[in-house]
């Protein structure tokens, strides 16, 4: 019987970190990097996100690009999601483009000490 495997630590903090976002608030793909501890992986946050069991429920949506941005395709299925999720929650969405000065999430470090288990 073959042993199941155990997933890397590496996305089990990706996700740890995502689940954290709150509601109405939004971070970018590198910052969930660094805050994993995995500096410079933004690419690997995005991956873990398609990754992630669908159990999880993560607050996928949360998470947009450097410069604001919704980064699936104008229009496509995936940015009409993300933009309406992002809308029900009350972020202002114009042209896929959030407002990081208004909306990005930044925890402090106490949050993020007493919080993060790794």
């Amino acid at each position: 019987m073959k042993e199941p495997t155990e997933v890397p630590s590496a996305l089990n903090k990706i996700w740890f970190i995502v689940a954290m976002i709150p509601e109405g608030a939004v971070i970018n793909y590198g910052k969930v990097a660094d805050l994993a501890g995995l500096p410079g992986r933004a690419r690997y946050v995005s991956r873990a996100l398609k990754l992630a069991p669908q159990h999880m429920q993560l607050p996928w949506h949360r998470v947009i690009n450097s410069q604001g941005k919704i980064s699936f395709k104008y229009g496509s299925e995936g940015y009409q999601l993300q933009q309406s999720r992002l809308r029900e929650e009350g972020i202002k969405v114009n042209k896929g483009k959030i407002s990081l000065s208004e909306y990005e999430w930044r925890p402090d470090i106490a949050t993020l000490v007493m919080s993060i288990p790794f």
